[in-house]
């Protein structure tokens, strides 16, 4: 069984933000395999259904950004995963070009408050992350600002666009396959001007 939770805050003024994108693609992956992300359970929202053949548990923990770990260690104890193999966390990213994915199978939290925090819970950096870039900040903005703000009509589709590609990556993932994934989804997509 695999847990894919994405990252966000809770409440509808955070609906739509960057820092909620972890959110969007857990809605997009439910869109695409018919999965229910309404039961509460460990302070998240969870649905659990089948992806490439494989049990999964979608999540959205609802304990804001930098608690992520609590909730995600309460599901990882509940159901008894390995968080090295059977967990996937999916992430905003600020030093990734909009719509833009880069998966990993371990690293630091690089500045990011919810790997943090899920980091220091789970006591180790090893597990599967997809990180799904929402562009850099301008250099007068204010980091908490930039990714709690909203994105342009163009980035939006960007993002769509990064979404689609996120749920092909989450099944090739899940479905044992995360070397295959990285090959073809950590490429630098090509802006449509070029």
């Amino acid at each position: 069984m695999f847990i894919i939770a994405g990252l966000g805050n809770p409440t509808l003024q955070y609906e739509g933000t960057r820092h909620n994108v972890g959110f969007d693609v857990i809605d997009a992956i439910a869109d695409a395999y018919n999965i229910s992300v309404d039961y509460r359970k460990n302070r998240a929202f969870i649905g659990k259904g089948i992806i490439g053949g494989q049990k999964v548990i979608l999540a959205k923990p609802q304990t804001y950004m930098n608690l992520s770990g609590e909730s995600i260690r309460g599901l990882v104890d509940y159901y008894k995963i390995d968080e090295e193999s059977e967990l996937l966390i999916i992430y905003d990213d600020v030093s990734l070009d909009v719509g833009q994915l880069r998966i990993r199978k371990k690293g630091s939290a690089g500045g990011h408050n919810g790997i943090k925090s899920i980091i220091s819970h789970l006591g180790t950096d090893v597990f599967l992350r997809i990180k799904v870039g929402v562009g850099e900040k301008p250099k007068q903005y204010d980091l908490a600002d930039y990714v709690l703000g909203h994105f342009s009509k163009e980035d939006r589709e960007l993002m769509e666009e990064g979404y689609k590609r996120a749920v092909k990556a989450v099944e090739m993932m899940v479905t044992g396959d995360t070397e295959a994934a990285m090959n073809v989804f950590n490429k630098k997509i090509k802006s449509k001007e070029s």
